[in-house]
């Protein structure tokens, strides 16, 4: 297999302690360099010998590494507090506000059974956005959905700095979100 066909892991658009004091800098590296590393090492061994993939570990392995990439890019530094935009206007129609909406997205967070991933996507089809939970990195998941925002609700992603107060890490999301970037990827 051609070795420049794996995956590699994504340099972040911000330092490691760029997010402080939301994810502190030990967090934020471990979470990238040991947990997303993992995931693309994962991904690339399965693919070294594709013949004979176990193709749901494979599933989990590119799950993880695609989510995360996501993840990275939907973080900032100095985070805007609400979306602008179109994301805006879809969020005040489809959850008649942003309190709603957040409401309705910490609940997903919140219930998300062992390790996964609360999300927002958008359907094309029925022009709306949706928030879906995903177990582990590809169970649950919307076929086709555009993904616009997503958050980590395993443990490696806040244990360090929040311990199991998943609340407080969900309230820390808050201050972080790169609205930007989920705006960009509302492709209507």
């Amino acid at each position: 297999m051609n070795k420049d066909k794996f995956y590699t892991l994504p340099v972040l658009n911000y330092g490691y302690k760029d997010l402080e004091p939301h994810i502190s800098e030990e967090q934020l590296k471990i979470h990238h360099q040991k947990h997303h590393q993992a995931y693309v090492d994962g991904a690339n061994n399965i693919l070294m010998d594709i013949n004979n993939a176990d193709l749901k570990k494979l599933a989990f392995q590119i799950g993880g590494y695609k989510l995360h990439s996501l993840f990275w890019n939907n973080l900032a530094p100095a985070g805007a507090r609400k979306p602008a935009g179109k994301l805006a206007e879809y969020i005040e129609k489809d959850f008649g506000g942003f309190d709603n909406f957040k409401e309705k997205f910490n609940k997903a967070a919140l219930s998300v059974e062992g390790s996964g991933w609360a999300v927002l996507a958008y359907d094309k089809e029925i022009d709306r956005t949706l928030i879906m939970q995903i177990e582990k990195h590809n169970v649950n998941i919307y076929p086709a959905l555009e993904i616009l925002m997503v958050l980590d609700m395993f443990e490696h992603a806040y244990y360090i700095d929040y311990k199991n107060e998943k609340g407080k890490y969900i309230d820390a999301f808050w201050n972080i979100v790169n609205w930007e970037e989920a705006n960009k990827r509302l492709k209507i």
